[in-house]
């Protein structure tokens, strides 16, 4: 008997060392990136281990091939518990976008190491991700109060406060964030994002200023200098900004429009015209670029052109389309077809009941084409009552209308209203 279990014994022993020797002979394999030949001799192994399924499962994630290393993973913790692999398996499942499995482990891991400030951060960043955002809050207070100095727990505190719409804390955690760390970009981004929105010009450009100092040609932090100086009506100033990033990026959305926009209110017709002809080939579902191509046609001119890119917009466009249908209706008068100019003033007030211009045309327009001017005066009496403070002119016009038809009625005895 007991030579029985000695002679067992010796051939686990043997058993074991060729397993070890085959392993070194697999790793070097792997080092040299015969990760093929590797996998060949991995999965030729007669008894499984978990030290062989979890080879097999590093040369996967090497490789990118996160499902085939979730699999070996979970067949190597079969064998043992094995906290790396763990990890491992959380990882690869949140490259396959299975969070909630990968979250599950993260829970697991930290209630056995409470104390464990890098599990923890993952764990509270896949919160964030997965919008659970006042758990990934209650991570990241927590992580603040055991290392007070680290910059990223303050600011992934405020991308969760941003998500939780606790605008003000999200601005004390990004300031506290750059307090800690006076070179983090990101951080400077986002604090000359926030006092953008909020109007703040002084704080905007105090945050735009540091940050360009660190990172020049920073994407983000140029796109909201040039929405600001956009804001200011500084459109000359935005170009040069604008042209060096269209010189990193061609063919970038942001760029070729704030580039049309620009040249267009700088009346350079010609270069906003190529600007955003390069934008609605990038995006054929933005109307508003459309508009812009109809109003630069009508400015040189080019009636049909624009008329043509008019009905473009207003097909694309889902929302209020009255610019785009007051613009039709420009197209038409000045191609002395003033019926269907009537038509689209008239589509471009019943879109936005508050756009006074298409009011007026559509009063001035009834009235110089119909000889009942009856029809023309209870458009004017609308104008009046809605709009008088809108424009002097027009409504200076409005009403000298409307005396001059009441008038005309009177002297030939007819009644009006």
């Amino acid at each position: 008997m007991k030579k029985r279990i000695l002679i067992i014994l010796l051939f686990v022993i043997v058993k074991v060392g060729a397993q070890t020797s085959d392993f070194s002979s697999i790793d070097r394999l792997f080092e040299n990136g015969r990760y093929q030949l590797a996998l060949e001799k991995l999965e030729a192994i007669e008894i499984p281990s978990f030290s062989s399924n979890y080879k097999i499962a590093v040369i996967y994630e090497s490789i990118d091939n996160y499902k085939q290393t979730a699999h070996f993973l979970e067949k190597a913790l079969q064998f043992k518990e094995d906290k790396n692999a763990r990890l491992k398996l959380a990882k690869a499942y949140q490259r396959l976008n299975k969070s909630k499995i990968s979250i599950n482990i993260y829970e697991n891991l930290l209630a056995k190491d409470s104390l464990n400030l890098v599990l923890a951060y993952q764990l509270g960043k896949l919160y964030l991700k997965t919008k659970n955002h006042q758990k990934s809050i209650a991570i990241f207070k927590s992580l603040i109060k055991k290392d007070s100095i680290n910059a990223h727990y303050s600011y992934q505190l405020g991308l969760s406060y941003a998500f939780a719409k606790e605008r003000d804390r999200m601005i004390n955690s990004f300031i506290d964030t750059y307090k800690k760390d006076t070179a983090h970009i990101r951080v400077l981004s986002k604090l000359a994002l926030s006092f953008f929105k909020l109007n703040d010009k002084d704080s905007t450009y105090l945050f735009i200023n540091k940050g360009l100092e660190l990172a020049p040609n920073n994407e983000s932090i140029n796109r909201i200098k040039v929405n600001q100086l956009y804001r200011e009506r500084k459109y000359e100033e935005t170009i040069p900004i604008l042209l060096k990033l269209d010189s990193i990026k061609k063919m970038n959305l942001f760029n070729n429009t704030m580039l049309g926009k620009a040249y267009y209110n700088l009346d350079d017709f010609e270069k906003a015209k190529v600007r955003f002809e390069k934008v609605v080939k990038i995006d054929t579902e933005a109307y508003k670029n459309f508009t812009y191509l109809g109003h630069i046609a009508m400015k040189q001119k080019k009636f049909k052109s624009a008329m043509f890119n008019y009905y473009r917009a207003t097909a694309t466009g889902k929302v209020k389309r009255d610019e785009e249908y007051y613009g039709l209706a420009n197209a038409y008068y000045e191609m002395k077809r003033p019926k269907m100019a009537l038509k689209f003033y008239k589509k471009a007030f019943t879109e936005n009941n508050r756009n006074y211009k298409a009011k007026f045309q559509l009063a001035k327009l009834t009235d110089d084409l119909y000889k009942d001017k009856k029809m023309g005066y209870k458009h004017y009496k609308k104008y009046k009552h809605l709009f008088l403070d809108s424009d002097k002119v027009m409504s200076a016009f409005v009403l000298k209308r409307i005396s001059d038809i009441k008038k005309d009625y009177f002297m030939r005895g007819e009644k009006l209203e």
